[in-house]
């Protein structure tokens, strides 16, 4: 199979490692340079600020961090499948790579769930730690497996809602914290609804090709 045939799966595997690797990078200095709870003012709209959460994207948290793990690896697992067929009928580039967002995001958070827990110290507040955290001998961590904690950092508190609004008023506008897979499902999952939600809805969502779309 020549590179032009495969070109679409190949620029798919890509972004994903792309994603994984300056996913894992940013989490993996933070982590190690950063008290929990520790904040850096880059701008005034942009700050690093070190979380750490057992939950969903952007720090929520709903159920354990074992029952959300298994969750990722199904979806990952069939987000791959999917990728793969998308890729073999030679479905539209963009619906694919929105898709390979998400399933990089997807596997970002799962990294952090599954072995961040085994090969690092606990990440603490300075006022208690002398030091942030380490890495260790593999499983001597603060935690098993599947019981890791996603690592958050990107807050932009873009601008503060008027004291005289109701319910918001007062708090800052976005005040959720994130990392960069989190932002990859975002921009995959708004990529789909803004351009390709036919596709998710239609009964054969691979059904329109880059050959057909160029014509």
């Amino acid at each position: 199979m020549g590179l032009k045939k495969c070109s679409t799966g190949v620029w798919a595997i890509a972004l994903i490692l792309l994603v994984l690797i300056a996913d894992q990078a940013i989490k993996v200095m933070v982590k190690t340079h950063m008290f929990l709870f520790e904040r850096i003012e880059v701008m005034p709209w942009f700050h690093i600020s070190f979380t750490e959460n057992s939950g969903m994207a952007f720090g929520m948290e709903f159920v354990g961090t074992w029952i959300l793990a298994i969750f990722r690896l199904a979806a990952i697992f069939f987000f791959c499948i999917y990728l793969r067929r998308l890729v073999q009928r030679k479905a539209n580039k963009g619906f694919v790579f929105a898709i390979a967002l998400i399933v990089a995001g997807a596997i970002g958070n799962l990294i952090d769930n599954c072995l961040y827990g085994l090969i690092f110290t606990e990440s603490l507040p300075a006022y208690v730690a002398s030091q942030p955290a380490q890495f260790v001998e593999f499983g001597h961590g603060y935690a098993s497996f599947f019981n890791g904690r996603v690592v958050d950092m990107f807050y932009f508190p873009l601008f503060e809602w008027p004291t005289w609004m109701p319910i918001v008023g007062g708090s800052t506008f976005f005040g959720a914290i994130f990392n960069l897979a989190d932002a990859a499902v975002t921009t995959g999952a708004i990529i789909i609804l803004l351009f390709y939600s036919k596709l998710i809805f239609s009964n054969k969502p691979e059904a329109v090709s880059s050959d057909e779309e160029s014509k």
